[in-house]
């Protein structure tokens, strides 16, 4: 339920620390080798800002910061909307560290300091010297823009690069690596002070991460939506019983699926291979068709596959939009088209299995935002995943995960699984405070959590959920659930919008316009805004909702509603977790 972007900001978290582990001790051991030498980088204080979506540039910052205290540097380490953009003229020595977020852009907690930056009074940075670290998926076509935006900035404000930009993508742990342990005793002035012991909190590695996921049991599939909606909506519960995991609500959980079977059969057939071919992965030799169901990404061609086949086929039509380096035109022509679409589209390119298994990405986890308690259920995890079906260029295409969890789990197949917190969207501390909750479709999934664990702590807090889907007879998911929240008192109003149950349709955000009276209300009483969902239509819809609703009922100034909710943002009371 995660977005394209929340790859971008690639998942890590403190089940993900196994190879920092290896990393300190191997950085410890340099340091015994490399001090001697003093400097005054003792008294060097050095920032690192991360712009973050989920949390991963927080946790990779804070592991800098861990290695910046070995060089005897002290760290600073702040979000983003911690610091205002004039403030930046007075640091010496800066780490960037950023993810990106929907199409190339900043992430949430980046924005309003990377607008402050571009304005016409930003100050010069001829005195600051800095890196950027950029976390990001090349299987976009904006890859690590927010990092490159921020790196050519800082150069063009005046400030120098010490050392040139690292962009990751999603398997980022040895990039980062990289980095730290280059551009950091530069800052320190290339002299070690201090001698660190290992942190036992990093090199104790956690049993079940990233790197080695949970094999958890899925105990319930359960179709949510009507059997005649044009949506096929499931629940799924899946046991994390004996794992020693735990999470929060407002967490994800990350699913490393296998590909389909029938897909992957159709490919090997398609190239001109057997499927027998053994070829070598990750050190270890495997059949082909082993290495395409659990290794490899197959359903989105990346870059080089598409280029590849454009030179093999000598298609005047995809060649001619790469040249140009059209990104918009290309998306127009790859649209509903996969892997297997252009190998069928040019019978004539056929490709040995090494080859074709070198123009692949590795297969990535998806992550999907929890949808219940972890206080209420502590062995279990719940999911709210809308399954991935369409027909397109003459075949059916599903998506890779939401289908795998859908048709290829059985109580034979393990859920290979790891958590990644989102340690800014979380129910308000103060149990007190009222909560408003957007999330149509499968964007209700944390605000189901978010209302059990209301429940589970008795929290008198106001809750209001903005809720919608199609039509209310087939996608009205939850409904029980929320009928019977409504009537225990936890869920304090419910609004909803169908859009297809009339003929002018009705989103969550016109449900906003018409409430905004009440919700001003509840903001000004210390009210916490958290959005879910779709992060190309509806989030931008509900944000200028946002807008309207506090510039109407406030009596602001555009510039002065824009205030407000900037104010929200570095409060962390206007929060979104969006795809």
């Amino acid at each position: 339920m995660k977005s394209p972007q929340l790859p971008l900001d690639a998942p890590y978290n403190e089940n993900q620390r196994a190879w920092l582990g290896g990393f300190f001790a191997g950085m410890h051991s340099h340091l015994i080798q490399s001090a001697g030498s003093v400097s005054q980088a003792d008294s060097r204080l050095i920032t690192i800002l991360y712009g973050s979506q989920t949390g991963t540039a927080e946790a990779v910052a804070n592991d800098a910061a861990a290695v910046a205290k070995t060089y005897g540097l002290k760290p600073l380490v702040k979000s983003m909307d911690e610091i205002e953009a004039d403030a930046l003229s007075a640091i010496d020595y800066l780490l960037i560290i950023t993810s990106t977020y929907g199409e190339g852009e900043m992430p949430d907690n980046a924005q309003m300091l990377w607008d402050g930056v571009c304005a016409a009074t930003m100050p010069r940075l001829e005195g600051m010297q800095f890196s950027v670290l950029a976390l990001g998926d090349t299987s976009y076509d904006l890859f690590c823009q927010a990092g490159i935006d921020w790196d050519a900035k800082l150069v063009e404000l005046g400030a120098t690069r010490v050392y040139d930009r690292i962009d990751c993508d999603v398997d980022f742990e040895e990039s980062a690596e990289r980095w730290m342990t280059a551009v950091i005793p530069l800052m320190a002035g290339g002299a070690v002070t201090t001698i660190v012991e290992t942190d036992p909190r990093v090199t104790d590695k956690p049993e079940y991460h990233r790197k080695n996921p949970f094999p958890a049991k899925l105990l319930v599939n359960r179709l949510l939506t009507d059997a005649s909606s044009s949506k096929e909506t499931r629940h799924y519960e899946i046991s994390i019983a004996g794992s020693g995991l735990t999470y929060e609500a407002g967490d994800a959980l990350s699913v490393v699926p296998t590909n389909c079977p029938e897909l992957v059969a159709a490919i090997i057939n398609a190239i001109g291979c057997t499927g027998d071919e053994d070829e070598p992965v990750n050190g270890e030799l495997m059949s082909l068709q082993l290495a395409l169901r659990e290794h490899f990404e197959i359903k989105a061609p990346s870059k080089e596959f598409i280029e590849e086949i454009a030179i093999r086929s000598g298609d005047q039509e995809l060649n001619g939009i790469i040249e140009t380096g059209n990104k918009e035109q290309l998306a127009d022509y790859l649209w509903g088209r996969d892997t297997l679409d252009l190998l069928l589209q040019f019978p004539v390119c056929e490709f040995t299995a090494a080859e074709f298994i070198a123009l692949l990405k590795p297969l990535q986890h998806r992550a999907y935002s929890i949808s219940s308690s972890g206080k209420q259920y502590p062995d279990a995890v719940h999911l709210t995943v809308a399954s991935v079906r369409y027909e397109s260029h003459g075949r059916s295409h599903k998506g890779v995960c939401s289908t795998f969890l859908a048709d290829l789990v059985n109580t034979e197949t393990s859920v290979r699984c790891f958590f990644t917190p989102n340690k800014v969207f979380r129910v308000p501390e103060d149990n007190n405070l009222p909560m408003i909750m957007v999330g149509p479709g499968t964007g209700i999934a944390p605000f189901r959590a978010f209302l059990q664990e209301r429940q589970y702590r008795n929290a008198s807090g106001n809750n209001w959920l903005f809720f919608g889907d199609r039509n209310a007879a087939t996608d009205y998911i939850y409904r029980e659930e929320l009928e019977n929240f409504q009537k225990s008192g936890l869920l304090t109003r419910l609004d909803l919008a169908f859009s297809r149950d009339q003929d002018a349709k009705i989103y969550v955000q016109d449900r906003m316009r018409e409430q905004g009276a009440e919700l001003f209300l509840w903001l000004e009483q210390g009210g916490y805004f958290f959005v879910c969902g779709d992060a190309y239509r509806m989030a931008k819809d509900v944000d200028q909702a946002l807008h309207d609703v506090i510039a109407m009922h406030g009596k602001f100034s555009e510039q002065q509603a824009i205030d407000y909710v900037n104010q929200l943002k570095k409060d962390k009371r206007y929060v979104r977790d969006v795809y």
